[in-house]
């Protein structure tokens, strides 16, 4: 299959690419940059230059593949309303560009969104319709006869080597600070999942995903936060304490709000459906090797 790929250059999304390659998929990658398409060729996918506002850019390149597959978001979390808004018009653009087609579009999502009815969030619950990210909404609006469209929803941690997500973030207030800090008792959860268990994930859902579902790339389902704060009071070598949540906003920054949430979540419905089963190591495993600190 002919496959396009946003953010495919990506901490995720080349991984992505990687997987689809050495799978025998034709990857399509959205490069903005020349080093960007350097990488993309370099893992033996064809470059497509554009970005995420381009919508003409993700138009043309939707149209002339077999299916889809979204990475792309802008991490802009000091204008996050702005980034949801430009991930919405992107995936509509996508959408468009295979109606009237069977062909897939998986689009990323992330746990956090999700209302849980039960003990952990599962692929049984809808997204918050108050998040301000409508990815969800944006890919499932249309009937099922008209496109295959598929939410993967990624948990607060995907870790690995490269990683540049929030765990580097709390290692590195940890290194400002002097103190690696948790929220509390530490003991609300983060789920997590290994990059590379991501992104095998992301090809089972072109393959195999139905219409409309909804999948978790969920490992690890629930990772206290004390425990997270822990190893990286190992790793380097500074005292681990209690904030209270008057405090976290002081210690973190935007950080503060993510850190403080419980959101423990489940993939049993994926596993059971795709046969997906994650390999790679957890995430306090992964912390432990000790790259994170390097």
């Amino acid at each position: 299959m002919r496959i396009f790929v946003t953010g495919a250059t990506g901490f995720v999304g080349s991984a992505v690419v990687r997987e689809l390659v050495d799978a025998g998929h034709q990857v399509v990658g959205l490069a903005r940059s020349d080093a960007g398409a350097q990488s993309l060729a370099a893992a033996g996918a064809e470059v497509h230059r554009g970005s995420l506002e381009d919508l003409e850019s993700l138009r043309s390149a939707a149209a002339s593949s077999d299916g889809v597959i979204h990475c792309a978001f802008i991490h802009d979390f000091n204008n996050y309303g702005l980034a949801a808004e430009a991930d919405q018009h992107a995936i509509e653009t996508l959408g468009s560009a295979l109606a009237g087609s069977d062909r897939p579009l998986v689009i990323t999502s992330g746990s956090l969104v999700a209302q849980a009815r039960g003990a952990f969030v599962t692929e049984e619950d809808a997204a918050d319709s108050k998040f301000p990210r409508k990815s969800e909404q944006a890919a499932l609006a249309a009937p099922a006869n008209r496109r295959r469209g598929m939410v993967l929803r990624l948990p607060p941690s995907v870790h690995g080597r490269g990683d540049h997500g929030f765990v580097p973030r709390l290692i590195a207030i940890a290194r400002e600070r002097g103190a690696s800090a948790y929220v509390g008792d530490g003991l609300n959860r983060w789920p997590a999942v290994h990059r590379l268990d991501a992104a095998h994930l992301y090809r089972l859902a072109l393959e195999k995903g139905v219409a409309g579902a909804r999948y978790h790339a969920i490992a690890d389902q629930g990772v206290p936060t004390k425990q997270i704060a822990e190893v990286i009071g190992r790793g380097l070598n500074v005292p681990v304490v209690s904030k209270s949540r008057e405090e976290t906003a002081d210690h973190f920054g935007w950080m503060a709000t993510f850190f403080a949430m419980d959101g423990p979540a489940s993939s049993a419905k994926t596993r059971e459906e795709l046969g997906w089963h994650p390999v790679q190591s957890g995430l306090i495993a992964d912390l432990d090797e000790g790259h994170y600190f390097d």
